[in-house]
């Protein structure tokens, strides 16, 4: 799972995501402006982002964001504790508010109920599609009750296969998703890393729920 953290305060931009890179894979912005440029050229499970920071704040990064109809889930950063600021963050179409100073332990914790809540994670950090089980942090695969080797990336390519079942899935989507848009590859590495992962699920009979739509994407829907 991918997550994006803006903050400007470079100390505790460092501590969040080393905390968070043991879980989850982990980009980072320093202000505003940059943190709405990553937040527009890839797709995230959820952002954590702070209020106060110099040019556009939290609150005007978010409603850039929610105008153009992306509606990757929102925790707020905040040194703020009013209920005035409370409101407006929730208002303006965040999904939860934590204030700093703020244990590790919760962060995780609030990070992982908001994945949950928009269903990115399950209650005990298991993907499942029929037979295929995914086990959350340590990256571990299970299917119809054996494990299975994946690579890293193919592992995201299935984990985002999975959390997005029975839509179309276009090749910039995955690539941006599973690469990043910074990525010194190209778009074909989409087809290759389909092909590899099919290969690996063929034995199960679940490569066939991997659909190729043609001049468009992907879409795992089951046979």
């Amino acid at each position: 799972m991918r997550l994006l953290v803006v903050e400007d305060h470079l100390p505790l931009l460092k501590s969040i995501v080393e905390l968070l890179s043991d879980e989850f894979t982990v980009d980072q912005a320093e202000n505003g402006d940059d943190g709405l440029f990553f937040a527009r050229q890839n797709i995230y499970d959820a952002i954590i982002l702070d209020v106060m920071m110099p040019g556009m704040d939290g609150f005007e990064v978010l409603k850039a964001l929610r105008k153009e109809d992306i509606k990757t889930p929102v925790l707020f950063l905040t040194a703020k504790d009013s209920l005035e600021d409370r409101v407006k963050g929730l208002d303006s179409g965040g999904d939860d508010y934590i204030t700093k100073p703020f244990q590790a332990a919760e962060l995780k914790a609030r990070i992982r109920a908001l994945l949950r809540r928009s269903g990115s994670l399950t209650m005990n950090q298991t993907l499942q599609y029929r037979g295929i089980e995914m086990l959350g942090k340590d990256r571990d695969i299970i299917v119809d009750g054996k494990p299975m080797k994946l690579t890293l990336k193919q592992y995201e390519l299935l984990e985002y296969l999975i959390q997005n079942r029975g839509a179309i899935l276009t090749k910039e989507q995955i690539y941006d998703r599973v690469w990043g848009f910074d990525s010194d590859t190209t778009i074909a590495i989409v087809e290759v890393f389909m092909h590899h992962l099919r290969k690996k699920l063929e034995p199960s009979g679940y490569h066939s729920d991997i659909k190729t739509v043609r001049g468009v994407g992907y879409i795992l829907k089951e046979a």
